[in-house]
């Protein structure tokens, strides 16, 4: 069975002072049959590695350049991320796609990087609200996954994380059923892709995943876990999406 994973992005958010809150997310994570991810700023990620110590949460990037070296200034290669300790990078979210441009062979190339500095890709697609309208949503996922993922996805390097462009930080969340839809069709894309494979890839569902609704999503088949924004930030949010995750089907 596919361990479930909560994954935390911070995105450009968080100080210093504020890491007071990992060690109440670490206190109350230890013990629980799930993997736990925080993927705070690059700047933050040694003070975090430093407050979780030995307690066996992982830590991540939110992109990395896809050369491992070179110049290329203000960019953080997946080596660097990785020499500070980190063991994931969320990789082709959409606010990188939107404010930056990213196409779906750029994320793939990153991806390739990642997995070559040992690092686990989270991979992000999702949908426009117009899209959505549209009634493309799988369409559009699917030309995602298959520009994004290169060649070689599997079980112990691949995370893909559904996250719909107009529910992100909204507050808005897809129906259940519309959770499902989209995840079954990620699945059965990955067994066409990667049959050996398939079945290891977890799938993550994002946006304004929240206490209220984390147990209702986490109930939805496919559905491996969250990629949560800025909930993961606070402890009182977090911890308890942690614990309906824990205790999901």
């Amino acid at each position: 069975m596919r361990r479930k994973l909560a994954a935390g992005n911070w995105k450009m958010n968080g100080s210093r002072a504020s890491l007071t809150e990992v060690d109440r997310i670490v206190a109350a994570a230890v013990g629980l049959g799930i993997d736990v991810l925080l993927c705070p700023p690059a700047t933050h990620l040694v003070w975090v590695r430093e407050r979780i110590g030995r307690e066996g949460i992982r830590t991540g990037g939110q992109d990395c350049h896809p050369e491992h070296h070179g110049a290329h200034t203000g960019d953080i290669s997946a080596a660097h991320l990785a020499d500070v300790g980190a063991t994931h990078v969320i990789l082709g979210h959409s606010e990188r796609r939107l404010d930056h441009g990213e196409t779906d062979a750029l994320v793939a190339a990153k991806v390739r990087a990642a997995w070559a500095a040992d690092l686990t890709a989270v991979i992000c697609v999702g949908e426009t609200l117009a899209e959505r309208r549209a009634g493309d949503t799988l369409e559009v996922i699917a030309r995602q996954v298959e520009g994004s993922v290169p060649a070689g996805a599997a079980g112990h390097n691949t995370v893909i994380a559904y996250e719909p462009v107009w529910a992100i930080g909204t507050g808005l969340t897809p129906s259940e059923a519309e959770i499902a839809e989209v995840h079954a069709a990620l699945r059965a894309q990955l067994h066409r892709r990667f049959p050996a494979e398939a079945e290891a890839i977890r799938l993550l569902y994002g946006g304004s995943v929240k206490p209220g609704n984390a147990a209702a999503i986490f109930a939805v088949p496919q559905v491996d876990g969250a990629l949560v924004g800025g909930a993961s930030l606070r402890a009182d949010d977090f911890v308890p999406i942690l614990a309906a995750l824990d205790a999901a089907p």
